[in-house]
């Protein structure tokens, strides 16, 4: 075992975001390999999940160190491919300290469903679990993405859209899946909780009243 192995072994928020890892496959989030996650290491730094890890399988060991400057990363080893992605989440808001990227079945139909950029949630009790929301009277937007294998050219679109309005803690990649983030391991968690009930409660809506 090299020294980083050995390292991220003791790592406490390596071994927390490993157990989430598998607390999240245990909900059938990350089929087939599927998915990636990272807890910030660093200002300018994170660990990242290997590329093709079962995410209910999850060491430290395979949590991999990446950095950036802008979008040149560096790490050792084959990171997930969306780690651009994660890095310029964590470029954006300095406090997020955690970012989760996940493929239910139902937040990948519902990208699907919807044909514009932004989906807008209210009335529902729920969408407090997204920190900054108080109150069921309150708009809770959710961005969309198209999806592309151009993950740089998708976080400069993250980064675009962004600067025009921060996101609300969560985004869809169209036929994708779901990211979440967080100001710590718990809140990202939490965000991704809230999130997947509020599209599950808009897809049964959607059912009983023939919508879209």
């Amino acid at each position: 075992m090299n020294n980083t192995a050995q390292l991220h072994q003791v790592n406490p928020n390596a071994i927390a975001l490993c157990a989430l890892g598998r607390w999240i496959a245990g909900r059938q989030w990350v089929p087939a390999t599927g998915g990636n996650f990272s807890i910030r290491s660093g200002d300018n730094s994170a660990l990242v999940t290997a590329s093709g890890k079962d995410k209910g399988e999850l060491s430290p060991q395979d949590l991999l160190p990446v950095s950036w400057q802008g979008q040149q990363l560096s790490c050792t080893g084959t990171p997930s491919a969306e780690t651009a992605l994660h890095a310029m989440l964590y470029q954006l808001n300095p406090a997020t300290k955690a970012v989760l990227h996940t493929h239910s079945v139902q937040a990948t139909v519902f990208s699907r469903l919807i044909s514009q950029s932004n989906y807008l949630f209210a009335g529902y009790e729920m969408q407090k679990a997204i920190s900054g929301i108080s109150s069921h009277q309150q708009l809770l937007s959710l961005a969309i993405f198209d999806n592309t294998q151009d993950i740089p050219a998708l976080a400069a679109e993250l980064n675009q859209r962004w600067h025009q309005q921060p996101l609300q803690y969560g985004l869809l990649v169209r036929g994708h899946g779901l990211y979440v983030w967080g100001n710590s391991l718990e809140q990202a968690k939490r965000h991704l909780e809230g999130w997947e009930f509020l599209i599950n409660c808009e897809l049964e809506r959607f059912k009983i009243a023939g919508l879209p």
